[in-house]
Parts: structure tokens; sequence; C-alpha cells
């Protein structure tokens, strides 16, 4: 069953315009989607997930990251959480039986505020990246073959490059790759491929 996949980052400095100063050092690795580059939408929520949100904008075509965190920073509020969205290519379960298709998949990137939601930046991170569902890593709606293992690898590749080169440019402190069900993706996937043997 599919499960949604985060990237928590925490920061040695969580004062918000560091923390959205690193979250573009994060976005600046983001291998951006070639049908939808770019920051697509920019919302900016007060106080909890539940308040009316103060600022949204969508871009068509996407803005660079650095347009939409400018934007985002003429209202800098610790009790504030900011969530920049964006998509990237991975290979999908395609509507024809047992292939795959390269498609955009949405991002999200939130920036917590260390006021914001009683404080969810100590459980979710000061950066929290919401990558989507681990389908496309998986690849458990297709056979298992050579060419839907290869297009999974591309993808478990990509993330894990991303992954990789977020936590060293943003200066992270600690790092977290986890799902909703905290099922490990690691030994999801070598399950996966064990079916194959």
């Amino acid at each position: 069953m599919a499960d949604p996949l985060y990237l928590s980052l925490w920061l040695p400095n969580s004062e918000i315009q560091e923390s959205l100063a690193r979250t573009l050092s994060v976005m600046r690795q983001f291998p951006f989607s070639k049908v939808q580059p770019g920051i697509m939408y920019l919302a900016l929520h007060p106080v909890s997930w539940n308040e009316a949100t103060v600022l949204e904008q969508r871009f068509r075509p996407g803005v660079p990251p650095e347009q939409a965190v400018l934007l985002a920073s003429e209202q800098l509020h610790e009790d504030y959480a900011y969530v920049f969205e964006g998509y990237w290519d991975l290979w999908t379960s395609a509507e024809k039986e047992n292939e795959s298709e390269l498609k955009p998949g949405r991002v999200r990137f939130l920036v917590h505020g260390t006021e914001f939601e009683d404080g969810v930046f100590e459980q979710e991170g000061n950066i929290e990246v919401d990558l989507g569902l681990d389908s496309p890593f998986l690849q458990e709606d297709v056979a298992l073959t050579e060419e839907t293992q290869s297009r999974a690898r591309a993808n478990v590749q990509k993330l894990v490059e991303f992954t990789t080169n977020a936590e060293k440019a943003s200066g992270a402190a600690s790092r977290l790759l986890w799902s909703e069900s905290e099922e490990n993706l690691a030994q999801k996937l070598i399950a996966r491929l064990q079916k194959v043997q």
C-alpha cells in the first residue's frame, strides 16, 4: 500500500529568516521537473494549519526558488509555516498494464517557524519536504522486469542524491527520511526486490 514519504531537516539555528535561507539552499539541490520547472505555488499559514492562509500565490509557469523565497520573506513570523510546491519527474505506473512512464510528481517544501503549531518543528523539522507517495520508488503496481527495476532504481537514485545534497546544502544538524506508517523505505525496497528472486 502506498505510503507518504517525508524528509525532515533540523537546523542548528531555528530563526525563521535562517530557515528560509536554508530552505532556498535545499530547493537549489532539487531536480525540478523539465515539464513543470520551478516553484508553482506558495502559501503562508499563520499559527496553525487550521487557520486561513495570509498569502497564497500560484505561478504559471513556475518561478525560480529565489523569487518565491523573496516573496515569502516579506512576511517573517516565527508563528508562520511557509509552503512551496514544485514537481520532479519520476517513473510511475502507466495506465497500460505492467508499464511505467515519466511523469511530474508534486513535492512540498514546508518551513516551520518555532512558534507555529505549538512547536511542530521539534518533531517534523525546521524544514520538512513532503516527497509524495513511496509508490514510484517501490513500483508495486507493475511487474518487476529489467525495465521497471531500472526505472525504480533511477527514482531511488534521484531520491538518495536529493536527500544527501539537501542535508549538506542546508547545513542540517540532523535529517530523517520517514513515512507516515513509519515503515522503513530501505526495508520495503529490499522486500520488494526479493520477490523477484
